[in-house]
């Protein structure tokens, strides 16, 4: 199974999202395109909150395990049903992890490049 790398972008505004928008639009304009993915948040501590380490494990075993029903994936990792499905609806929410048409979950992407400019106060 061979995904396309996810790009996050941390502290990106709408500017630069929209940016980002219209130069993959005119470029698919010019003919087929790799496809791309990406999601963005609003600021580090953001991200912090919702790429804890247990849900990038989550995320790693899923992915190499392949499309998982929840309790399945608790099983796999060995915790409790409820914190793991927690823990995917805030991966489904944010865009890092997706849904199959059968309603198992899935890992699309192979590696995750990210982005951000640490600013001093």
């Amino acid at each position: 199974m061979t995904g396309i790398p996810l790009q996050i972008h941390i502290g990106e505004g709408l500017e630069a999202a929209g940016k980002r928008v219209i130069a993959a639009w005119k470029l698919a304009e010019l003919g087929p395109v790799e496809p791309e993915r990406h999601v963005g948040f609003e600021s580090f501590a953001g991200f912090a909150r919702t790429v804890t380490p247990k849900r990038l494990e989550l995320a790693k075993s899923l992915r190499k395990a392949g499309p998982l029903s929840v309790r399945a994936l608790s099983v796999l990792l060995k915790r409790d049903y409820k914190s793991v499905h927690s823990d995917v609806q805030i991966l489904l929410n944010a865009g890092l992890i997706d849904r199959t048409d059968e309603g198992l979950i899935e890992v699309t992407w192979d590696s995750i490049t990210a982005d951000f400019d640490l600013l001093a106060a």
